[in-house]
């Protein structure tokens, strides 16, 4: 039986043109996972055959493991004290081997041994060429596509396969059998059965690689992609900076007659690209990437890392896009939330914010109105900028001495006291399930106190509308918070 295995590893080790050693260890796992077999548990077996003769010695194993870590597989470790009783000197990490019976080859069968065998030498063979594959260090996979598979593309480069996932493929591309494809490795998972790396067409990764491959500037690092947004096989936005004031950053990116950019729009399936000059500015880059539209006048809300931009009727729906794409790519792009209005709506929102300052100016500082008017005239919105802004900066007001400009400070501070006070008093009348609940704020549920909402159930029946009027948040964000309010309903329900 020594005899016939060793002639089964040279058939194979020729069959196969692989090394005899990887042979030889593909039949030490199947001897050893046929041992396996004989025992209850999760045991640790190894097989070592002799290369000359073809005898094979099995051994039962246990690790080491540290006293303090327990034994999680009582058939495969053995705690280090235990171990040094029976083997002096051994460490963590080490393993204890008793030499046990072997299982004969005819116990699994020749032709059994061979299928287990050759699975192991396709599994080697797969992760040697995946491994090959990789050291080459490409960000672009580039093959044909050789067959669907639950709608998904799988593309074959050599004899290495990557999968194209459907939500990853160009909206409306059709890409058949035999056809040329180049996408994004994205993933590489060697535990996939088949397909290990996963591929993508519709990142924003895979053009600013396009683009990286038309451009050479960008390999030498004169220019480099600061961000990408992309609406898939329709329009992108790219942002783009010099490095060397030599260098013109969106003229380079487009190429003589827009060689380089049309190379990238061919292979996204015609997807046109707008390039946009970053900037450290936030309103210059937000501005840059609205293009093509004008833009009037632009207000940063640092805090909601929002922005409202201006631009007259005209630029409106150039500004928006078609269903919104102009401006969700620029907001994508800059990493802003962008707010498009006309002149008559931004005059109706600062009207309507400066209503809301002077409001609560007069009633939280105790002033009339031409006080509260001159301190939004001064740019202030809140009780803290009145309360906590430099001295000095509101002493600067004409219309103030500084008799005037402490007692507000003053008012405005125990306004903000008060508020607090008042806040953990509602956050007390909060229940228990409320306040546990995952995106719960104490300014939420100050607002929620103030509407007569202390529980959870109480909050899970509020509709949306409701929620958003209470609180300020968009719907999306009253829609979660809803939902998470409601889940408990659900699995109690199941249990």
């Amino acid at each position: 039986m020594n005899r016939e295995l060793l002639m089964l590893v040279e058939a194979i080790s020729r069959e196969k043109n692989v090394e005899r050693d990887l042979v030889f260890g593909a039949v030490e796992s199947a001897l050893a996972q046929a041992t396996k077999k004989l025992y209850q548990g999760e045991v640790d077996i190894r097989v070592s055959i002799d290369r000359e003769s073809g005898d094979y010695d099995t051994f039962r194993r246990w690790v080491v493991v540290a006293d303090d870590a327990g034994l999680q597989n009582p058939e495969a470790e053995e705690m280090l004290m235990d171990a040094e009783d029976r083997v002096p000197g051994i460490e963590v990490g080490e393993f204890i081997e008793e030499q046990i019976e072997s299982v004969p080859i005819g116990r699994i069968g020749a032709m059994a041994a061979k299928q287990v065998i050759l699975q192991k030498i396709r599994d080697a063979e797969r992760e040697m060429l995946l491994n090959e594959f990789l050291a080459r260090g490409d960000k672009i996979f580039t093959g044909t596509v050789k067959r669907m598979d639950k709608g998904d593309i799988i593309v074959e480069s050599g004899r290495v396969e990557g999968r194209l996932k459907r939500g990853e493929m160009i909206p409306k591309e059709n890409l058949r059998n035999g056809d040329r494809v180049r996408a994004m490795i994205m993933e590489v998972d060697a535990t996939l059965r088949g397909a290990p790396i996963i591929l993508s067409r519709s990142a924003p990764e895979f053009m600013v690689e396009l683009f990286r491959n038309e451009v050479p500037e960008i390999e030498q690092g004169l220019l480099e992609i600061k961000s990408c947004a992309r609406d898939p096989g329709s329009r992108a936005k790219i942002a783009v900076l010099s490095h060397d004031k030599r260098v013109d950053p969106i003229g380079t990116c487009v190429g003589v007659r827009g060689t380089r950019v049309n190379a990238v729009t061919n292979e996204l399936a015609g997807e046109r690209v707008d390039i946009v000059l970053w900037s450290e500015d936030p309103a210059q880059f937000v501005i840059g990437a609205l293009a093509p539209a004008n833009v009037s006048s632009i207000v940063v809300d640092e805090e909601k890392h929002a922005m409202d931009v201006v631009v007259d009727e005209e630029n409106l729906a150039i500004a928006i896009g078609r269903g919104g794409q102009n401006v969700r790519l620029a907001s994508e792009l800059t990493g802003w939330k962008i707010n498009i209005m006309d002149a008559v709506e931004s005059a109706q929102k600062q009207a309507d914010e400066s209503a809301g300052s002077r409001k609560l100016f007069m009633e939280k500082l105790d002033v009339d109105e031409e006080i509260a008017n001159i301190l939004i005239e001064e740019g202030f919105e809140t009780l803290e900028e009145v309360a906590y802004v430099p001295l000095q900066e509101m002493l600067e007001i004409e219309s103030f001495d500084e008799e005037t400009v402490n007692e507000l400070r003053s008012r405005a501070k125990d306004a903000l006291l008060s508020q607090e006070i008042a806040r953990e008093e509602n956050v007390s009348k909060a229940s228990e399930d409320l306040l546990s609940l995952d995106g719960i704020t104490s300014e939420l549920l100050d607002k929620l106190a103030q509407a007569d909402v202390h529980t959870r159930d109480e909050l899970a029946d509020l509709a949306i509308d409701e929620l958003t009027e209470i609180t300020g948040q968009t719907a999306e964000e009253a829609k979660a918070l809803i939902m998470k309010a409601r889940e408990h309903w659900f699995t109690d329900g199941q249990e």
